[in-house]
């Protein structure tokens, strides 16, 4: 797969991803939140508590479901730009880290596994 193609995939993964974190009542703040060439997918509120979003997404299950890319080496680049956003925009609230795997299904409906609080800081 091409970095083309894979870009356009993670594209529509996030789309779908902040479309169903709509539908359940979470209002996003922001997408692909950059601090120090590292990226959120999705910055979210469910009702008070801000939620950092990883969203990873396959056109197969073959290499093993996508979130378990979310790597602990990721994981610490995620808390480190969220802890920029909450410092940069003086946010004093719950924080919680959910990952979105989303198996993007060619003859049927996308699969998605939210998985709230998937990883604390540490």
């Amino acid at each position: 797969m091409n970095k083309e193609s894979t870009y356009i995939i993670g594209r529509k993964g996030e789309d779908i991803a902040a479309e169903y974190l709509e539908s359940l009542g979470y209002r996003i703040l922001t997408r692909n939140y950059v601090y120090c060439k590292k990226e959120i997918d999705i910055i979210a509120r469910d009702g008070n508590t801000v939620v950092f979003v990883e969203v990873k997404e396959r056109a197969t299950e073959v290499f093993g479901m996508p979130y378990q890319a979310v790597t602990k080496a990721k994981q610490r680049k995620i808390i480190d730009v969220a802890d920029n956003y909450l410092r940069r925009y003086n946010i004093d609230s719950e924080a919680r880290f959910d990952i979105i795997s989303i198996t993007l299904m060619p003859t049927s409906q996308p699969q998605i596994t939210h998985i709230k609080q998937a990883f604390e800081a540490f």
